[in-house]
This record gives C-alpha cells, sequence and structure tokens, in this order.
C-alpha cells in the first residue's frame, strides 16, 4: 500500500528488460534513485508489478506494469558515475579484441595483463572500455562473467539486457562451457581424470586468495594431459565444472602442479627455466553456449604470443590441443584412433577363422587354434575351470575418466 499523500510513477517493461532483476531496472532507468530507497519501498508494499507487492531482486518480464513512487528531487538529481573518456587507443584496443559479434553478444580475446573490471589501482580494464564495443547497440553492452587480469582468451559480452539475463542464467546453471588451455609444471601421473577439492577464501588474505579447505564450496576441474615435454612440464587441457575463484589455479598447485607462471599459487616452483615467459599460461581457449535468438555460440580464441612461443620452444604439436576432453565421440586421440583399427582388424580376423571351421564337414576333426586334433573330452567328474589370473595385491589405480 502507498502512503497517504505519495505521488506514483508507473512503467511498462520493456522487451530490452526482460529477465533482468528489478534493482537492475532502476539503475538504467532511474539511476538516481538509492538502493536503501527502494529497499524501503519493497517493504512497504509501495513497488508492485502487474499489482502484486515486488522486491528489489524479483525478475521482470516484458509487457509487466510497474509502480512505484516518485523519486524525492534529492534522489532525482544525483548525478551518474562516469569513468574517464575513451582515447584513441582506448577505442583500437578494445575492437581489436572482438573475435565474434551480432545483435545479442559479443565475444572478445582478452589480452594477458588486462583487467576484467576495475579495483584498487586499476584504471584500465574491459568494463570501462565497453563504450567503444557499442557499435550500432540500443545500450551498453555489460559483462555476464571474467576472467582473471592474467588470464587471456575468450570473454563473452551481451549487446543487450534480455542477452545479459539468458547468458547469466547459462553460467549459472552451468549449461555454458568452458575450455581452457594451460602450460603447468611437471607431469600428471594420470594423463586425464577429474580434480574434486572444495575450496574457500584463505584466512588473512583479505578475500584475494583461495585455499582447498574442507569446510569449503564444492570445486571441481576435469583435466586431460595433451602433450608432455618430458617431465619438466605438460600442456593440459582443463574444464571447470564449478565456477570458483581461481579454480583452476588453485587446483592444479593442489595436486603439486601448478601453472606456469603462477607464482600467487605456485612460488618460486611455478616458473621453468630457460626461454619460457615467466607471464601466466593459462588461456580460455574455447566458448560454448545457447543464444537467446536460437542456435548457439561456438567459439575459439587464439593464444596470445608469450602461450605460442611456449608452446614452440617446448616442442608441443598445436594439432593435438583441437580434441576437446568431452569430443571423443567426434574426434579420439591418434592413439585411441589406432587401438580402435587394431581390435576391429583382429575382430575381422576371427570372424573369418569362425566362418572357415563353420565351412568344414561334420566328418572333420575339431582342432585347436594352430590346427593339432583337440582331446575329446573324458568321462567322469570334470575338471574345474581356471579363471583369470586375479592382479597382484596392490593398491587400485586412480579412476580415470574417459
Amino acid at each position: 500500500m502507498s502512503e497517504p499523500g505519495t505521488k506514483l510513477d508507473g512503467a511498462t517493461i520493456a522487451e530490452e528488460d526482460d529477465g533482468i532483476r528489478l534493482d537492475r531496472w532502476f539503475k538504467r532507468h532511474r539511476e538516481g534513485t538509492p538502493h536503501a530507497l527502494l529497499a524501503r519501498w519493497a517493504r512497504s508494499g509501495q513497488l508492485t508489478l502487474d499489482g502484486r507487492k515486488a522486491d528489489v531482486s524479483d525478475r521482470i518480464a516484458t509487457g509487466q506494469k510497474l509502480v512505484m513512487p516518485t523519486p524525492p528531487v534529492e534522489a532525482e538529481a544525483r548525478p551518474a558515475r562516469k569513468g574517464r573518456p575513451l582515447t584513441d587507443a582506448d577505442i583500437e584496443l578494445a575492437t581489436g579484441m572482438v573475435i565474434h559479434r551480432d545483435a545479442s553478444a559479443i565475444v572478445l580475446n582478452k589480452l594477458p595483463g588486462l583487467a576484467t573490471q576495475g579495483g584498487t589501482k586499476t584504471e584500465q580494464h574491459v568494463d570501462g572500455l565497453l563504450d567503444a564495443l557499442k557499435f550500432d547497440g540500443p545500450v551498453r553492452p555489460k559483462l555476464v562473467h571474467r576472467l582473471d587480469k592474467d588470464t587471456s582468451g575468450a570473454l563473452l559480452i551481451a549487446r543487450t539486457p534480455r542477452a545479459a539475463a539468458y547468458f547469466a542464467k547459462s553460467f549459472s546453471n552451468r549449461s555454458a562451457k568452458k575450455t581452457y588451455w594451460a602450460i603447468i609444471v611437471g607431469v600428471p601421473d594420470i594423463a586425464q581424470g577429474e580434480i574434486d577439492l572444495p575450496l574457500a577464501k584463505q584466512p588473512g588474505s583479505g578475500g584475494e586468495k583461495m585455499h582447498v579447505d574442507e569446510k569449503g564450496l564444492p570445486s571441481k576441474t576435469r583435466y586431460r594431459v595433451i602433450e608432455r615435454a618430458g617431465n619438466s612440464a605438460a600442456w593440459v587441457e582443463l574444464q571447470p565444472l564449478t565456477g570458483r575463484t581461481h579454480q583452476l589455479r588453485v587446483h592444479m598447485a593442489a595436486i603439486g602442479h601448478p601453472i606456469v607462471g603462477d607464482g600467487k599459487y605456485g612460488g618460486k616452483g611455478a616458473f621453468l627455466t630457460g626461454t619460457i615467459s615467466r607471464k601466466m599460461h593459462l588461456h580460455s581457449r574455447r566458448l560454448r553456449i545457447d543464444h537467446p535468438d536460437g542456435g548457439a555460440i561456438d567459439i575459439s580464441a587464439e593464444v596470445p604470443e608469450h602461450f605460442a612461443a611456449s608452446l614452440d620452444a617446448l616442442g608441443f604439436d598445436t594439432l593435438l590441443g583441437e580434441i576437446a576432453i568431452d569430443d571423443g565421440a567426434k574426434g579420439p586421440s591418434p592413439r585411441a584412433a589406432e587401438k580402435a583399427a587394431a581390435k576391429a582388424h583382429s575382430k575381422q580376423i576371427r570372424k573369418a577363422r569362425r566362418g572357415e571351421r563353420r565351412g568344414r564337414t561334420a566328418t572333420s576333426k575339431p582342432t585347436d587354434h594352430v590346427g593339432k586334433p583337440k582331446p575329446r573330452a573324458k568321462t567322469g567328474r570334470p575338471a574345474a575351470k581356471r579363471g583369470p589370473a586375479k592382479p597382484g595385491g596392490g593398491k587400485p589405480s586412480p579412476r580415470k575418466t574417459r
């Protein structure tokens, strides 16, 4: 119920705002309204959607009727915060990172060393460059996920509020698939598997660092060794099955194979000698996500210069990295293909031999695999069949994924 004497204002939710939170709508269309005032309106029932009491966290839909009090003059007069003006160099930097663009989405190949969002002593970041990526769009583009400052690769930007809400939901329900490449120190004993270690913020780090904690949030990462450089390093593919802060970096360091260049979690042991760069070797290689207008985005981002130079210096074959963990059915590894071909060939030979045996006359004596007559079974108690030999009593091998 509105308070006596309160002037009411109203609006109809436009298609471009479909799916966003109500407080986000106010940031876009009633920019000077303080959040505390919104919360007070919601508690007192002065905010309604289609005649029903609304909360600031409610998701809104196209065509809904929003009723609200007219904000006080001092709230309307509050100026919106503005970032620094973009230079020609900023615009060139932003547009130069674009690797995909359509009516609803932009995908950037983010450079290493460029922060996704601003922070203390961070003046240049992707969020501050978004005005340069508006192009012919109706509104300023919006970030829907992030990458660490030193991580390069595919970064999705939504061009409309509707697309932002759709993509945000895809990331939250894990239907979006992200594939990373990394070069790590040493080589895991198991070539392909899953890391399942809960993570939490490390005490005393101000929330800037994570660590493995049995009381932390569930965190899972799938990995595959693409190729190894002796025992000193390996090129791996990583897929985060959960989205914790610094998850890939903490998980790889926790199993004793930190990402090359990640001194924060790997210490001095995270750096290789020789010509290998000391920069972080973690790259968002591929992004697959359903598109709000139908179909899907499936985009790959080229590795930065320092990563490509390290792949070359370590002698890795870049073609081996094109087979993703979950693409086994589409493209098996060369070794797997060879084994499958050999198995199929052996099967054909066995079938041919069975056909030959069936073609023999009934008077022919049965023979074994070298053509010698088989001894006829003796009467009496049959001999016990010998089962397959059991392996030695060692420890079971860790479970491997497909």
